[in-house]
């Protein structure tokens, strides 16, 4: 279903509260209507507002009727640079084109964190999550319309990464590949997917480079339950992992989205990683919260923004701030493709039968990654 297709179908399909048996039945339903009408228009001043049919006033009458318009932007904890960098460029572009000023509540957090929130009640415009399993579950939630990733390019995916080894200055524990995370003597760093998106991604990362180089699933489980035995700890969400690594030094080796390394690059901090050539491809999603938007009149405007991310120039902001990006265009540029060292065998979550099956098999309860926590070594 496409945007501009949801209000046409909120009028579709309502019952007739009345039914017209005779000619005099109608004659006088057409006074009375006539008499309020009249009534209605002396008390309003002869302003009126088009509704929607839960009752609400239209997205697109709000919008218009307001001098200032208000999004509440809901993301993972480490698309906050690019958004900081993307927000103010649509807001200088709607303000020309439709003389409103644009503002923006912004949350940032764990994907997992977030969306829990989102559903308890955190009132998201737009959310640009970790993964498409998180949108689905807020779309279960009743909060989203079914169809959500088909309105938009790219399936919803609106940025991308892949997952980088992060090691001490000099490599002296010598890590070069995934295998290496599961030696002896190697603390790793990295966050709890039961918490956090980018974790999830982690733990996969982690799996696809068995599975990829030819293991089974025994193989896998084996050699994750072996890395997972090296990690001291487990943040919340990926800017607490690279906190406790950069900031209080933990570990040998961190597990983090490769823009998040970019980003610590371009703030000064010296940092020694490796992009494996098995890797998975981090895939991020942004979707329009349906019932959050026709309940603050913002739908137009939360829309346009959705889109605008996935113009050119959204997309190379993205880029400047490490995440791979989808548009095309730009990661043709032979800026990007200097930036970003080539990955030779990219998973997918298709792979794995995609979120539904993912979550069901690692991240449920009793499911793979609780076994693994399980028979950790204490």
């Amino acid at each position: 279903m496409k945007f501009w297709q949801r209000p046409m179908q909120r009028t579709q399909n309502r019952p007739y509260r009345f039914r017209l048996n005779s000619l005099k039945g109608f004659i006088s339903l057409t006074l009375v209507g006539a008499i309020l009408s009249v009534a209605l228009a002396a008390c309003s001043g002869g302003n009126s507002s088009s509704n929607s049919g839960d009752g609400s006033p239209s997205a697109s009458t709000v919008s218009a009727n307001k001098s200032n318009v208000e999004i509440t932007l809901v993301s993972f904890a480490v698309t906050k640079a690019a958004h900081e960098a993307i927000i103010p460029k649509f807001v200088e572009k709607w303000k020309q084109e439709h003389n409103q000023t644009v503002t923006f509540k912004q949350s940032y957090g764990g994907s997992g964190s977030q969306t829990r929130a989102v559903i308890d009640g955190l009132e998201a415009d737009v959310v640009h999550l970790a993964l498409a399993g998180d949108t689905e579950k807020i779309q279960k939630a009743g909060l989203i319309q079914p169809g959500w990733e088909t309105e938009v390019p790219n399936n919803g995916i609106v940025s991308k990464s892949v997952a980088a080894i992060v090691t001490r200055e000099g490599n002296p524990k010598n890590i070069k590949t995934w295998t290496d995370l599961a030696k002896d003597g190697v603390k790793l760093i990295t966050a709890d997917p039961k918490t956090s998106g980018v974790a999830k991604w982690n733990f996969l990362a982690l799996w696809n480079s068995a599975i990829k180089t030819g293991g089974d699933d025994a193989k896998a489980t084996e050699f994750v339950t072996k890395v997972y035995n090296n990690v001291p700890l487990l943040t919340k969400d990926a800017r607490e992992a690279t906190d406790a690594f950069f900031k209080q030094g933990q570990g040998d080796a961190l597990i983090n989205y490769e823009n998040e390394i970019v980003l610590a690059e371009q703030k000064g901090q010296k940092v020694n990683y490796i992009v494996p050539d098995v890797n998975i491809s981090i895939d991020n999603p942004v979707a329009v919260v349906d019932q959050n938007v026709d309940k603050h009149g913002n739908r137009e405007v939360a829309e346009a923004f959705v889109k605008f991310l996935y113009t050119p120039e959204a997309q190379q902001e993205f880029a400047k701030l490490g995440f791979r990006p989808v548009d095309e265009t730009v990661a043709q540029t032979k800026e990007v493709k200097d930036k970003f060292p080539s990955v030779k065998t990219l998973g997918t979550v298709q792979d794995y039968g995609g979120w539904s099956e993912i979550d069901k098999k690692f991240f449920a309860e009793g499911g793979v990654f609780d076994k693994i926590q399980a028979q950790k070594k204490r």
